[in-house]
């Protein structure tokens, strides 16, 4: 499998998105990704979409009840989109743990600080969202980051299912079957966690 290793974020197009202003950090629900290329591929999990705007991926999702979100766009191959499937595969396959690919989400200012932290966290390893508040020099923001993290737009090439609460217990996955799916990802990396009390754990998983 793959940690994603992700170069910066210096060209969001982030102008007309929430800012982080008079000490307070802000979050927008996330801008539709632009979409000229299309991939979809298959996965343990289910169905996984890759979508570009024909020079950075700008959308990665897990289906949701036999849905993704651009259904109704036809696969449109490129170069790129075959390179992000491909990597995606091997993650899948176990083959490769640091993804190489140009990323470049719709998110705001505060959005793109949450997932520059959250891209240094390597396969196999997770973090806290305290951990994530403190890097980006935002300690009181948990809950804006917690957002920031839940509409993590490229889920997988920023691996926001490596975050955890603060005594390490499986927090919200807004991918796939939610925390089923955050699980999988987890145990497939070796990660330990405590599951919620009030949900049967699935069995564990080697990727």
């Amino acid at each position: 499998m793959s940690t994603a290793e992700l170069p910066p974020f210096p060209d969001f197009p982030s102008a007309d998105l929430g800012r982080v202003a008079s000490g307070a950090a802000r979050t927008r629900p996330p801008r539709a990704p632009e979409v000229r290329h299309r991939g979809v591929l298959e996965s343990p999990l289910g169905r996984v979409e890759v979508v570009s705007n024909g020079r950075a991926i700008t959308g990665v999702a897990i289906e949701t009840a036999g849905r993704l979100p651009h259904d109704g766009h036809p696969v449109s191959r490129s170069d790129l989109i075959d390179e992000a499937v491909a990597q995606i595969e091997a993650y899948f396959a176990g083959t490769r743990r640091r993804f190489e690919l140009p990323v470049r989400p719709a998110v705001s200012d505060f959005q793109r600080s949450v997932l520059d932290a959250l891209a240094d966290v390597e396969w196999g390893r997770h973090t806290t969202y305290g951990a994530l508040a403190e890097a980006i020099g935002r300690p009181a923001a948990c809950r804006a980051v917690g957002r920031a993290i839940g509409q993590n737009p490229v889920p997988l090439l920023v691996p926001c299912h490596r975050v955890l609460s603060s005594t390490g217990s499986l927090t919200g996955y807004s991918q796939g079957d939610g925390d089923v799916t955050k699980a999988w990802l987890l145990d497939g990396e070796g990660i330990a966690f405590r599951w919620p009390p009030t949900r049967r754990r699935p069995a564990p998983v080697s990727l």
